[in-house]
């Protein structure tokens, strides 16, 4: 059974919309892949995603995002929706391959012709698109050719970038050029666990180093394209990291180089400080990917930067993990609060993860572009689907946004993951993150009452600090 809900002991005792100003953005995001569906209609290729599905024992329960929410037919609806519950800022992802299913030369009108009607179905209800262009579903003929470890990845990427700014420049002023690329390297490349499924420190290192060219000539690519009102960020997953054992000096030393390898690596090359080595040394090995002139294409002065934040990590050294001598020691052994994805119950690690960002000397403006929970939830027999646990997460995080932006941190937007329910990558259907539920056997969507709560905070409802509430949330 889950415990009523959660709040945090730090935090403003009372808050509302009005306190963060007029100018602040608030939206939910959502992902081509894991809403879409659709994944071989109307001329669209298969991305690195639809043949990693099809993997026997990659995805739990063997579930495929064939069809996931069905948002490329049911948007019109969903759009809808997001204008009833009050959203004025939609993030969404543009699937490469059902634009270029190739992923360069000819491209499938029909797939372009899908987001020209999205982008202006948004405006034509009051939407402010937040488009981003690569959300991890690299086309399977580009990873035939080695993928984001072939060198060319960089220049197919600016291609296709500067195709999206021809068609939707003219629509969209709000973009964002790579979506988390530490997981979609460390988890698709050295890992193993995600898309496209390498376990190789070297496809790791390469892939990492040609993202952080791309991420940074994506926005050139964009900034020489759109109009000088356009606003071009990235977004990078960050979790606030702490030792085990505070005062051991192995795991004061563990928690550094967790740090740059999950937090710093992307974020310090496109402020010019180049990769972390002195804190991981193990990234010294990148200069065997470095040519002339790479140093000074890895910066590009970004408007914004999507902080994109869910849990905190503990680290403890760790002498049997080569390279990063370091684990991380799970909430459940933790004996502390964790949801659905086995995650630790830690609103805290936005506002700390907020402030390390902005301590950058030249970092841009912050966004808050991904933060949310899962937590089982499922319609009552009223037709409800109550979600406390994760109205009071979502409370607690959008806390310490004010924490942070009352601070001083120049914090401009928060954007909830997710919209709806989706496919959750390798965990598939059932981790739900979203404020509307989806029945996946009818596509049914409702308003969870995490929903109905954030359209009534949108709408100036004061979020109150509540007596009584449980100090825990426990995945059951």
């Amino acid at each position: 059974m889950l415990p009523p809900a959660f709040y945090p002991a730090s935090g403003p005792a009372a808050f509302s919309r009005a306190d963060f100003g007029p100018d602040f953005r608030w939206g939910v995001s959502a992902a081509a892949y894991q809403t879409e569906g659709a994944w071989n209609l109307d001329g669209k290729g298969p991305s690195i995603w639809d043949d990693f599905v099809r993997r026997r024992g990659r995805i739990k329960r063997s579930e495929t995002a064939d069809i996931a929410t069905d948002f490329y037919h049911r948007w019109p609806g969903d759009t809808h929706l997001l204008k009833q519950m009050g959203i004025a800022d939609f993030r969404f992802s543009v699937a490469w391959a059902r634009v270029l299913p190739a992923g360069r030369g000819s491209i499938n009108q029909k797939g372009i012709g899908f987001y020209d009607r999205l982008i202006d179905g948004c405006l034509e209800r009051g939407i402010t698109p937040w488009l981003t262009a690569y959300h991890w579903d690299l086309p399977s003929a580009l990873q035939q050719l080695g993928g984001w470890t072939n060198r060319s990845v960089v220049g197919w990427f600016t291609e296709y970038v500067e195709l999206l700014a021809a068609r939707f420049g003219d629509r969209v002023r709000h973009w964002m050029v790579l979506n988390e690329p530490m997981v979609f390297t460390g988890a698709g490349h050295l890992l193993g666990v995600h898309a496209p499924g390498r376990r190789s420190l070297g496809a790791f290192l390469a892939a990492t180093h040609h993202a952080a060219l791309a991420q940074a000539e994506g926005g050139r690519a964009l900034r020489a394209a759109l109009p000088a009102t356009a606003q071009i960020g990235t977004t990078f997953s960050c979790s606030y990291v702490t030792p085990s054992r505070p005062g051991l000096a192995r795991d004061e030393r563990a928690t550094r180089r967790a740090d740059a390898l999950l937090n710093r690596l992307f974020v310090e090359p496109a402020l010019g400080l180049g990769y972390p080595v002195v804190d991981l040394p193990v990234l010294g090995w990148l200069d065997r990917y470095h040519r002339p002139g790479d140093e000074a294409r890895l910066p590009f002065a970004f408007d914004f930067l999507g902080v994109q934040n869910y849990t905190r990590e503990v680290v403890q050294h760790a002498p049997y993990v080569p390279l990063l001598w370091a684990r991380l020691v799970g909430a459940a052994a933790r004996g502390v609060p964790f949801t659905d994805m086995g995650w630790e119950v830690y609103p805290e690690s936005l506002y700390h993860m907020l402030r390390q960002f902005a301590a950058y000397p030249n970092a841009p403006r912050l966004l808050v572009t991904e933060n949310g929970a899962a937590f089982p939830d499922q319609p009552n027999l009223m037709g409800r689907v109550p979600d406390a646990a994760r109205q009071a997460y979502l409370q607690a995080c959008i806390g310490q946004v004010l924490r942070a932006r009352r601070e001083g941190v120049p914090v401009d937007g928060y954007f909830a993951w997710s919209f709806t329910d989706n496919f959750e990558w390798a965990e598939g259907y059932a981790p739900r993150f979203g404020l509307v539920h989806v029945d996946y056997d009818t596509q049914r969507r409702t308003i969870k009452d995490s929903g109905h709560w954030y359209g009534r905070f949108l709408a100036g409802e004061e979020v109150r600090r509540q007596s009584g509430l449980h100090d825990s949330v426990t995945a059951s």
